[in-house]
């Protein structure tokens, strides 16, 4: 009985595959196909396939400064109150409203989470 053995390396991520019981060769090649898409190894080796010239210092530094000044942008914005708050995520965000073991929960102050509209 022959065994079919298929298996693709690249960078580092192997997708291997033996022929098991009474399955195909066919079976095998479509169950190797899905594993190997399934690692993100065809997208990978496609992505590889062309050279691509990585940003220069310069380009690099612009691209910094611009996105400092348009942080800086909005912060300044959130202070004047032009944008809404963003709601944080995690200990700081929406668990904050409830009370935790040993605390009374503070209701909402009214129009402290509204934008001011202009």
């Amino acid at each position: 009985m022959l065994a079919l053995v298929l298996e693709f390396v690249a960078m580092g991520i192997n997708a291997e595959v033996q022929k098991s019981g009474n399955e195909t060769s066919l079976a095998t090649i479509r169950k190797f196909s899905r594993r190997v898409q399934g690692a993100g190894l065809v997208k990978l080796v496609r992505n590889r396939r062309y050279f691509a010239r990585g940003a220069s210092k310069i380009v690099k530094k612009k691209r910094a400064l611009k996105l400092i000044k348009r942080h800086a942008e909005y912060k300044k914005l959130i202070k004047e109150g032009k944008i809404a708050e963003p709601t944080t995520r995690g200990r700081g965000g929406h668990g904050a409203r409830f009370a935790r073991e040993g605390e009374q929960a503070q209701p909402a102050r009214f129009g402290e989470s509204t934008p001011i509209a202009r």
